[in-house]
């Protein structure tokens, strides 16, 4: 399978040198690579931008009764799985692909 050609942007940050030092020194412990910096970074963000997501989802349903949430949740779900069967896309998660 290869990887989407994905469009990239360019920042500049600024951190500390203790942060600096440490991502530097933990990708040189697992074999960093070029490249490798922003793909940490970018893996990063990516999971505190979830993290922060679940958070204020669970914030927004914190006084919904547990049976109404299960409700909502397997509603959702079949949405998702129809949309995904419809576009192919589901199809290597059944039973017996793979």
């Amino acid at each position: 399978m290869t990887q989407p050609v994905r469009e990239t942007t360019r920042w500049n940050l600024a951190i500390s040198r203790d942060t600096d030092i440490a991502v530097r020194t933990y990708l040189a412990r697992t074999g960093f690579k070029k490249g490798d910096l922003s793909n940490f970074v970018e893996m990063a963000v990516r999971w505190r931008v979830f993290d922060q997501t679940v958070q204020e989802s669970r914030l927004g349903f914190a006084d919904l009764a547990e049976a109404e949430a299960e409700s909502l949740l397997d509603e959702a779900l079949q949405g998702i799985r129809a949309e995904m069967l419809a576009e192919g896309k589901l199809n290597d998660f059944l039973p017996g692909k793979g």
